[in-house]
C-alpha cells in the first residue's frame, strides 16, 4: 500500500515521502497515529509540487547568498579599539562587532557566520572568514585601530 509520510518515522521515512508499506502496517499504526496518509493522485502532485517549490527556493537561496560573497569578498571593516601605555589592548574585537559594522555598511551578515578562532586582541589587519552557507565562504579584512 502507497502512503504519504506526514512526520519523519525511524526506520520507515521522513515527512512528505511516498513510500510503500505493509497494508497492516499502515492501518494499525500510521494511520492510527496520523503519522500517514493514504496516497492519491492529488496528494502525490501536492507532495512533488511542494518538493519543486523547495527545490527552487533553495537554489534561490544559493544564487543570494554566492551573490553576497562576491560583494563581500576582499571587504575591509575598520574598527577602532581602546589601547592603553605601550599598546595594551583593552578588551578586544569579537564577532558581534564585526557584524555590526558589516550592518552599517549595508550587509545582512549573521555574527554567528563569521568564524574567528579567538577574540582580536591587537591592533593591526586581520583576515576573517565568512561561512554564509555551507559551501559558500567568502574573507573580509579587519582593520584594528586605536581608538
Amino acid at each position: 500500500m502507497k502512503v504519504i509520510l506526514k512526520a519523519d518515522v525511524k526506520g520507515t521515512g521522513k515527512k512528505g515521502e511516498v513510500i510503500e508499506v505493509s497494508e497492516g502496517y499502515a492501518k494499525n499504526f500510521l494511520f492510527k497515529k496520523k503519522l500517514a496518509e493514504a496516497a492519491t493522485e492529488s496528494g502525490i502532485a501536492e507532495v512533488n509540487r511542494k518538493k519543486a517549490a523547495d527545490a527552487f527556493h533553495k537554489a534561490e537561496e544559493i544564487k543570494a547568498m554566492q551573490a553576497l560573497a562576491n560583494e563581500l569578498k576582499g571587504k575591509q571593516v575598520t574598527l577602532g579599539i581602546k589601547v592603553g601605555e605601550g599598546g595594551r589592548v583593552f578588551g578586544s574585537v569579537t564577532s558581534a562587532q564585526i557584524a555590526q559594522e558589516l550592518s552599517d555598511m549595508g550587509y545582512d551578515v549573521d555574527k554567528k557566520k563569521i568564524l574567528l578562532d579567538s577574540a582580536i586582541k591587537a591592533v593591526g589587519t586581520t583576515e576573517v572568514k565568512i561561512r554564509l552557507m555551507e559551501n559558500i565562504e567568502t574573507k573580509i579584512l579587519v582593520v584594528v585601530t586605536q581608538a
